[in-house]
């Protein structure tokens, strides 16, 4: 028995500087995840997905991730996507330098 769709967003790595970015409902990649747009439906999240990975331009790697609705938006239901989302485990580099 398949398993019930359960809410995603379309992740990738910019292309150039290796960042993890999220793909808004405006068709542009975003840093914040609370700025992605949240697919609940799984034909959409596919035809989303789609069109995203045609921006071989601007990244690498797209995928569907995982998330449930929050009050800020989109929160990681895995604990991949967490980690992905703080940057680096090192705490001189990426987001976790500017914090």
């Amino acid at each position: 028995m398949p398993r019930a769709f359960t809410p995603k967003v379309v992740t990738a790595n910019a292309l150039l500087e290796g960042d993890v970015v999220y793909f808004t409902a405006q068709g542009t990649w975003t840093r914040a995840l609370s700025e992605a747009e949240l697919l609940s439906e799984e034909t959409q999240a596919k035809e989303r997905l789609a069109e995203a990975a045609k921006q071989q331009d601007q990244i690498v790697g797209a995928y569907l991730a995982d998330m449930a609705d929050g009050d800020a938006g989109p929160v990681p239901t895995h604990f991949r996507e967490e980690f992905r989302r703080t940057g680096p485990s090192n705490y001189f580099h990426g987001k976790q330098a500017e914090a």
